[in-house]
């Protein structure tokens, strides 16, 4: 049954309204005036043209909404500048029945646990099962190409998504010299286009991303320090 609604789920998936660009495994890149999942390992690609065109899903790096936010240059200070590593006193701050799985992995590649619980408040709400669709999996919502570069063999086993989520934004930490802005613009846009755009790219799902994950880490850390407990998740 559960397979089912997931095959509907699948099948359903609506275009996007507006175009948007795919980004390859190989680093390129196409505008595509809208997409759609054949299954679990397929997407059919469509063009302005009309022409369409289905491939496995793991050739996908990313699928970013084509809206480019019409300022001189994205904000890149949203987030605070300071160490987001690893921080025994800082724990998730939401509180789910992944705690212990978020704290494991914080600790062992050096991430903010605080850090973590808001990435997957803003990417899943701690649904392990969910399934966007664009095909991201789970709690951090990996593609398929991303949990396979990291090693995650079931994105929808909460400690494999985990572990290779938090993997993944400390080699993006490492690779932008702890700029936490362009680390989570990176996981949301991919490190290609913060380095095309040397800095945030000032694509407008990608700053509305980082301000959410902000707005998320500042609201659940005033909780936190004002009631002497973070924000609760089932």
């Amino acid at each position: 049954m559960k397979k089912l609604a997931l095959a509907i789920t699948l099948l359903c998936a609506a275009l996007p309204a507006s175009a948007s660009i795919a980004l390859f495994t190989d680093g390129r890149s196409m505008k595509i005036s809208g997409f759609r999942l054949i299954d679990q390992n397929a997407i059919q690609l469509t063009f302005k043209n009309g022409g369409a065109m289905t491939m496995p899903l793991n050739r996908i790096e990313r699928i970013l909404d084509d809206e480019v936010v019409e300022i001189e240059k994205a904000p890149e200070h949203v987030l605070p500048k300071r160490s987001w590593a690893y921080d025994a006193s800082r724990g998730p701050v939401f509180h789910s029945k992944y705690d212990q799985l978020i704290t494991e992995a914080a600790k062992k590649f050096d991430v903010d646990a605080a850090l973590i619980s808001a990435v997957i408040k803003a990417e899943s709400d701690f649904k392990a099962r969910e399934i966007s669709n664009k095909g991201a999996r789970g709690l951090m919502q990996l593609m398929p190409a991303t949990a396979e570069r990291f090693g995650v063999r079931n994105s929808f086993d909460p400690n494999g998504n985990i572990t290779g989520g938090v993997q993944y934004l400390r080699w993006l930490l490492d690779t932008f010299s702890g700029d936490i802005n362009l680390a989570v613009a990176a996981y949301n846009a991919g490190e290609g286009n913060v380095w095309k755009y040397n800095g945030v790219p000032p694509f407008r799902e990608t700053i509305n991303y980082i301000k959410r994950i902000a707005r998320f880490y500042t609201a659940a850390a005033s909780v936190s320090s004002g009631a002497g407990a973070s924000a609760e998740r089932n």
